[in-house]
């Protein structure tokens, strides 16, 4: 049998070559630095992709990207391309939080015209976006008007006066993926996702404000809408709460009870799939595709929320501070793409699970604003560090199925930063370094401390060197709101 000591192919590259006594199909490749590398280690992150590399018409080989860390079945930070005639879809290859994502958007403000306003424009914000676990939305649906959000996602927001056509032009899939259905949706799904459209949640989820550290790409950065250091954006960063973690739970459930008609033999329980052919195949797919239209919508009606909040502070209308949206990146989302397999273009269902598009210049897929640049990319880090704006690469194609990292990627559990760290050590490191955070638990932000995380700027820098995704614009926090 071979070892699962990764060996080391490339700078940044590892492999653990295809084993057929491990039931192994196809390679596994792990792109890392060595301390990435060796934090994967001490997790079950390479035994998790080995065992994904055992699913019935896996591609190519299984790639984890330098944020991978240990999930549900699959790895965070996990990249898999299944045939999407013979092979698989996972629901645990998608992830619990379907279409978490992140967006960002620009102001023309600096630093020097928010720091005497940063306390109120925060807790403007916090007053104004619901968020924590459970956490209600400021709108309340029925099951027919929560139906039309999950056909029409941003579309939706936007036709009840949440933002403009501008904003769904930069989202992917245009914040409106075809083929959603909500009548694959349970009536728990519906009960726990009707109250929560336009809220934040909890865990990792946040608003920042931050400013613009570095600019390494300063064209890309100008198509993007930002000049200059100093320059004012806002991150937002949540998914489809309980409506997604339901739609999850939901379908793996179907997919534990469909293993045994269809004769398929599991490495782990947690990979629990279905053919992508299959009806159950079909009904998870159009189950998701609603989740996926759920988040965009949510992001949007927060994007709406904080430009009122900062109209309130700045007495300046939306169209004067200028806050369009750059560009909305989901994670955590299974799509139909063509890739290169043995040099022939082939359908695949390609998993995304806490890892983002990267998509090159010249691809139908990217908003026309973009197609001639290539994709942007956003890696957000913890609340103490910053985080990274990228452009998808012809590399990423080759390399990672069009793909990158979605985050600096967790370095401890939650539990173990409660035991760690305290909510006053944390609010003092975050003041001294000049950031304001308010959230609603104290456990919120201890479990978040940035010592929690892996370093962000190695995260990217892999990405950068293996010409994935490089660098455009790094931005640090100066204002945060947790759940």
């Amino acid at each position: 049998m071979t070892s699962l000591i990764p060996k080391k192919i490339s700078n940044m590259e590892y492999r653990i070559e295809a084993d057929s006594n491990r039931g192994m199909k196809v390679p596994v490749t792990i792109y890392a630095d060595e301390a990435l590398m060796q934090k994967m280690m001490t997790d079950r992150t390479i035994t998790q992709a080995i065992n994904v590399s055992t699913l019935p018409g896996v591609q190519k080989h299984v790639v984890v990207l330098p944020d991978g860390h240990e999930g549900y079945g699959f790895p965070v930070g996990g990249v898999a391309a299944m045939d999407a005639e013979e092979g698989m879809i996972s629901p645990g290859g998608v992830g619990y939080d379907i279409n978490c994502g992140v967006r960002l958007i620009r102001t023309n403000l600096t630093e020097k015209d928010v720091r005497p306003k940063l306390k109120d424009l925060v807790t403007e914000l916090f007053n104004s976006i619901p968020s924590g676990v459970g956490s209600k939305g400021a709108v309340k649906l029925n099951f027919s008007e929560l139906d039309e959000v999950l056909v029409k996602g941003v579309r939706w927001a936007i036709d009840h006066g949440y933002g403009s056509n501008d904003d769904a032009d930069v989202c992917e899939e245009n914040g409106q993926i075809k083929n959603a259905d909500p009548n694959k949706i349970s009536p728990t799904a519906r009960k726990r996702g009707a109250p929560q459209l336009g809220s934040l949640g909890s865990g990792n989820h946040f608003l920042e404000i931050q400013k613009v550290q570095e600019i390494h790409d300063k064209e890309a950065a100008k198509r993007m809408g930002i000049y200059n250091e100093g320059q004012i954006t806002i991150l937002i960063h949540c998914g489809s709460r309980g409506f997604g973690h339901q739609v999850c739970s939901d379908y793996l459930r179907v997919s534990e009870h469909a293993l045994q008609k269809y004769n398929i033999a599991l490495a782990d329980r947690e990979l629990a799939c279905v053919p992508n052919s299959s009806e159950e195949g079909e009904s998870y797919r159009k189950a998701m595709f609603a989740a996926l239209n759920f988040a965009w919508s949510n992001r949007q009606m927060i994007t709406h929320w904080t430009r009122k909040a900062f109209e309130r502070i700045f007495k300046q209308s939306e169209a004067d501070l200028d806050m369009k949206l750059i560009y909305d990146v989901a994670h955590n989302i299974a799509k139909v793409e063509k890739h290169k397999i043995d040099g022939k273009l082939k359908s695949v269902v390609v998993h995304r699970k806490g890892a983002t598009r990267a998509f090159p210049a010249g691809r139908d897929e990217i908003p026309q604003k973009y197609r001639d640049l290539g994709q942007p990319v956003f890696i957000p880090g913890s609340m103490g560090t910053g985080s990274w704006i990228l452009l998808g690469q012809p590399n990423s194609m080759d390399l990672s199925f069009g793909s990158t990292a979605h985050g600096a990627g967790r370095m401890m559990s939650r539990s173990a930063a409660r035991r760690n760290f305290t909510d006053a050590q944390v609010q003092k490191s975050l003041g001294d370094k000049g950031i304001f955070i308010k959230a609603l638990t104290r456990e919120g932000v201890v479990e978040e401390t940035p010592e929690a995380y892996k370093d962000v700027d190695a995260v990217a820098n892999v990405s950068h060197e293996l010409g994935i995704a490089t660098k455009v614009v790094k931005l640090v926090p100066i204002g945060v709101i947790k759940g």
